[in-house]
């Protein structure tokens, strides 16, 4: 007769196993391969052209996942994923991101910072923004990118001391280049900082191209966000963990160019 114990212990070890190749596959997919620049046309303006090739927006399996509404009310967003399972998007909709905002309805939730709502990107190619005045749509980036971080106006009036706070802007972080020239955008690249005007139109970086951010904390007291990122001493297109974390910050109320404090 086999013993229970071992039986037990079979049994535990097969669900980490499984447990183990869930969480490998999951890390796995979140990622795009750049194809050869002879695979694609050179002539499109929306071409990522990198050192290993480009890839277009066309050239990926995506589904659009939900409008997000924002607190300018002209302005609202679309958050666009990479498919799993072909155009399922019941399937689809397991596979995105999450968001922290007021979407339970309750106007008392306080916000990560105050005004702006965050989306968690999780194969989150881009972000459409479309102006509902104009009647005219367009996409952050020209080309599919990893979006980890969405801030953006939040759409329930918010306040800083009891007074009314309205922001006008986005910021993303993101992975947007092959910086370790892999023929991939994954995590293994430098995550970037961007600042957008209202109307997506205008970019800018706002933490040096030689670091990869790693995350951020809010001043309540000085309304600024602090952002810590890693510099890329060795410019092998990176992050390794004995390299240097700098901590840069700007302003809220007008995001600029960030300052490097420490």
């Amino acid at each position: 007769m086999i013993n229970k114990h071992l039986i037990s212990a079979i049994f535990l070890l097969s669900c980490f196993l499984i447990s183990c190749s869930k969480n490998r596959n999951k890390q796995g997919d979140e990622q795009i391969a750049i194809t050869p620049e002879s695979d694609t046309a050179s002539s499109n303006d929306s071409l990522f052209n990198s050192v290993s090739g480009n890839v277009t927006m066309k050239q990926i399996s995506t589904f659009p996942n939900k409008v997000i509404l924002t607190g300018l009310d002209n302005h609202r967003l679309v958050s666009i994923y990479k498919s799993r399972t072909g155009t399922n998007t019941q399937d689809n909709s397991r596979f995105s991101s999450y968001s922290y905002d007021d979407e339970n309805g309750d106007e008392s939730n306080e916000h990560f910072m105050p005004g702006i709502d965050i989306l968690f990107g999780y194969n989150l190619l881009n972000i459409a923004h479309y102006n509902l005045n104009s009647e005219t749509g367009n996409y952050f980036f020209s080309h599919p990118v990893l979006v980890k971080t969405l801030y953006y106006p939040s759409f329930v009036q918010d306040s800083i001391n009891n007074q009314p706070i309205n922001r006008n802007y986005y910021l993303v972080s993101v992975y947007d280049e092959d910086t370790n020239n892999d023929s991939l955008i994954n995590n293994k690249d430098l995550r970037k900082f961007y600042h957008f005007d209202e109307s997506s139109l205008i970019k800018k970086l706002l933490i040096p191209a030689e670091y990869s951010v790693v995350r951020s904390q809010y001043d309540s007291k000085n309304d600024l966000m602090y952002v810590f990122a890693r510099l890329d001493e060795n410019k092998n297109g990176t992050q390794d963990k004995l390299e240097p974390v700098h901590i840069f910050w700007f302003s809220l109320k007008a995001p600029d160019t960030a300052k490097l404090l420490y």
